[in-house]
């Protein structure tokens, strides 16, 4: 693993730990075993190595979905979307608690979140497709991405602090919002 991924990996974990504010660059650099000169060779400042993180983050949710295929029925492609989704964060779960304390963090600077918007393009195409034959409620889009991601981060709140969840609580999860988008 290069010196970089060392830097992002303890950072990761030690802002999942502790948090953005108990977490200074000299623990970043301790946790990495690094100095912190080198840290601040690949990163200008500590906000600098969170947004990096962020679009990381949303660069490999985007290749969870490029299975979508148009040739799919909007259904059937909100439906692979939406597991694919859950699946990546079940898998990450260490993702999932670091985009929940920062997503809606100033710290995230508006180029961060606009390469962070790339990662949902297939999905607004795909509601936008699904609005204009009149599957899906005529509704902002951004305003479906949000009830969609806020049904996502609190099924998966529940779903880390549950030792009971089974597959059928996901399809439950998914026929909701699908119930809910649909006209």
């Amino acid at each position: 693993m290069s010196k970089r991924q060392q830097i992002i990996e303890a950072t990761l974990k030690l802002l999942i730990e502790k948090g953005v504010h108990n977490t200074p660059v000299s623990a970043i650099a301790k946790e990495a075993g690094t100095g912190m000169g080198t840290i601040y060779n690949y990163f200008p400042d500590k906000d600098a190595l969170i947004n990096e993180i962020y679009v990381d983050i949303k660069n490999k949710e985007e290749n969870t979905f490029l299975a979508l295929s148009t040739e799919q029925p909007i259904k059937t492609q909100f439906e692979v979307y939406y597991t694919a989704l859950i699946d990546f964060f079940i898998k990450n779960p260490s993702y999932f608690n670091f985009m929940e304390q920062l997503q809606a963090s100033p710290i995230i600077t508006i180029g961060s979140r606009n390469a962070g918007y790339k990662a949902v393009l297939p999905v607004t195409d795909l509601l936008q497709k699904g609005k204009e034959k009149r599957i899906i409620k005529p509704i902002e889009t951004d305003e479906l991405l949000q009830f969609i991601g806020g049904s996502v981060f609190s099924y998966l709140r529940w779903y880390f602090k549950q030792a009971n969840t089974n597959a059928s609580t996901n399809s439950n999860q998914l026929q909701m919002v699908w119930d809910a988008i649909k006209t």
